[in-house]
């Protein structure tokens, strides 16, 4: 099934949004729906977001020309290698709600979604190879109030000890210089995306 990509404005009604920090930056919030039949024959439904950046200026007269949809498709697309080296745990795949970073052979697995006009084109995903201790983070979970599961570090995730005391991975260094990178930052805490392939590679 191909659906087009929605142009997600904010509940002001706003296409582009400013970068809190500096305003000569703004982005456009992207959304994707669509359903597949995946491994085991199993339906998956996926709802996937992704942001269109640049300067302010630019991305205003770009939205003139926007309607409600845009032809292509949003993709996920994953790798072992960070794609921030800054602040490369911004990216990295977590299980679902459990805290637990998928991994592949002791490998972080990292996550972005990305906006194309080629409706071929295809997920690039990576399978992770620590399921058992999803499986048991998840019966857990059972008994463990959601709102109070913490995510692990990356150094927490491999049991080592972190001295990183930052509780929000999304804070912006306002000593530095407002870039491209931070405006996804900085709108990290929106997100809802779900990680669709959890579904069927995690049993029921």
């Amino acid at each position: 099934m191909q659906n087009q990509v929605e142009v997600l404005a904010d509940d002001m009604g706003n296409v582009v949004r400013l970068s809190k920090n500096n305003p000569e930056y703004s982005f456009i919030r992207l959304g994707y729906k669509s359903v597949s039949i995946g491994k085991g024959g199993w339906l998956r439904e996926r709802n996937l977001t992704t942001l269109i950046m640049g300067t302010t200026e630019n991305l205003t007269s770009y939205a003139k020309n926007l309607g409600k949809t845009l032809p292509g498709k949003i993709i996920a697309i994953e790798s072992l290698e960070p794609f921030n080296n800054t602040n490369p745990d911004r990216d990295l795949k977590y299980a679902g709600d459990t805290g637990i970073i998928c991994c592949q052979d002791g490998q972080p697995i990292y996550r972005k979604t990305e906006y194309t006009y080629d409706v071929e084109a295809q997920d690039i995903l990576i399978e992770h190879t620590n399921g058992d201790a999803i499986r048991a983070a998840n019966e857990s979970s059972f008994e463990l109030d959601k709102s109070k599961i913490k995510k692990a570090t990356t150094a927490e995730a491999f049991g080592l000890k972190s001295d990183d005391t930052t509780t929000d991975e999304t804070e912006d260094v306002n000593e530095m210089e407002v870039t491209e990178e931070e405006v996804v930052a900085e709108v990290e805490t929106e997100e809802e995306e779900v990680l669709e392939e959890e579904t069927e590679t995690f049993e029921l």
